[in-house]
């Protein structure tokens, strides 16, 4: 019998749209350090949504920005989806073991702090109740991905003296640029995809 459950229907818009997780992680970027991102999923109500995060304003570096969970690989991180499952769990309370590892994103470099930053996707319960680490994280955003197509606009942006074109969102007071919102955008165009007749 086949399953039509929620998170069924996610793997199944999913399955052949994503990186395989190991081919992801073998992609060598030029970068001097790695770290690795949780693209967290959840379908509650036929909606899709994923877990963004504020960082804490008193942080020496992204202070105030908008990402996804996750951080720079440390030598006792078995693996890059070991790193991101861990950042998850030390900024929003995420147990390793309620996520499922669906795929990968491409990994991208970030200019300014010269890492490879690589994406997991994961589906997570629709239960799952996030506790912010005030030591790191100011605010835990979940936005629906309806939503963000919505609102993706490549308006200039400003940041300090420069202004630059890039994909950028806009949700009530927070702006999501840079790196989080190039992996936003590979992450809808992958499901956009999926959505098209024949796929």
């Amino acid at each position: 019998m086949q399953d039509r459950t929620p998170a069924a229907s996610v793997r199944a818009a999913l399955s052949d749209r994503l990186l395989a997780s190991d081919q992801a992680a073998a992609i060598e970027l030029p970068a001097s350090h790695q770290a690795a991102v949780l693209v967290a999923l959840r379908e509650r109500d036929g909606t899709l949504s994923t877990l963004l995060t504020r960082r804490h304003h008193n942080l020496p570096r992204h202070a105030g920005e908008i990402s996804f969970p996750g951080g720079r690989r440390e030598p006792g991180d078995a693996s890059l989806i070991a790193t991101a499952l861990r950042e998850a769990y030390e900024e929003i309370g995420l147990p390793a073991s309620e996520v499922a590892i669906l795929g990968a994103l491409e990994p991208i470099p970030t200019v300014v702090s010269d890492h490879a930053v690589y994406p997991f996707v994961g589906l997570i319960p629709a239960t799952f109740a996030y506790r912010a680490n005030p030591a790191e994280v100011e605010s835990v955003l979940e936005v629906e991905l309806s939503e963000l197509e919505r609102v993706h606009s490549r308006s200039p942006l400003r940041r300090g003296p420069i202004s630059i074109r890039a994909d950028s969102y806009v949700i009530g007071d927070a702006v999501i640029w840079g790196a989080t919102a190039r992996m936003l955008q590979d992450l809808l165009a992958r499901l956009a995809l999926s959505r098209q007749p024949g796929s």
